[in-house]
């Protein structure tokens, strides 16, 4: 089996159990493991998240989990804006598509890195390059990054807390699903206020 596959297959039992052999670290281990998912998509970023509330508990394990995966969001996007300049031309050259989608994410710039942040099955590290390569605002994307990451850890987080009650309390479901509109609805207004 290969590294890859290994890494993929982690539950978040496995990454539970690394976080608390590494409890005399205090909250490190819970930034640097959704940071280093930024680096190696191959990680499972939801097992990851459920980890840490199960870990840490569910403020504390939402916290550090959003500040790993935003740091690692801005330091992938960072790289990509210093040196990606030579990149991008291959990229577009390589892949035809890619000159649609970064045209996309200039245009719109905050509402697609929002709405791509917010889902956790998202390839967020192809999202994070592309908004590098790109002429978005770096302000633009880390906002649209915090409040976009932010939801989706904290639907994770919440779901992943305690998953067997999820399932028998239905309006823990419903309060998930209005907490997204809500976030839509702001990352719209942020959106149009950019745009003025």
């Amino acid at each position: 089996m290969s590294w890859k596959e290994t890494i993929s297959r982690l539950s978040w039992q496995d990454i539970e159990h690394w976080l608390k052999q590494y409890e005399a670290l205090g909250p490190l281990p819970g930034i640097i493991a959704p940071m280093i998912e930024a680096f190696v998509p191959a990680l499972p970023l939801v097992a990851i998240l459920i980890a840490n509330v199960n870990a840490y508990g569910l403020g504390e394990g939402f916290l550090l989990s959003w500040i790993g995966v935003v740091a690692g969001a801005l330091c992938v996007f960072l790289i990509f804006r210093k040196f990606g300049a030579r990149f991008r031309g291959w990229v577009e050259r390589k892949y035809p598509r890619s000159r649609k989608f970064i045209h996309w994410l200039e245009t719109h710039g905050f509402t697609p890195i929002f709405l791509l942040a917010c889902f956790p099955f998202t390839p967020s590290s192809v999202v994070n390059i592309v908004a590098g390569l790109s002429k978005v605002p770096l302000h633009t994307f880390i906002v649209a990054t915090l409040l976009g990451k932010g939801v989706m850890i904290f639907l994770v987080s919440f779901a992943g807390h305690d998953l067997a009650n999820l399932l028998r309390q239905p309006w823990k479901i419903a309060l998930i699903v209005a907490v997204f509109v809500i976030m839509w609805l702001l990352g719209k207004k942020v959106e149009a206020k950019y745009f003025k």
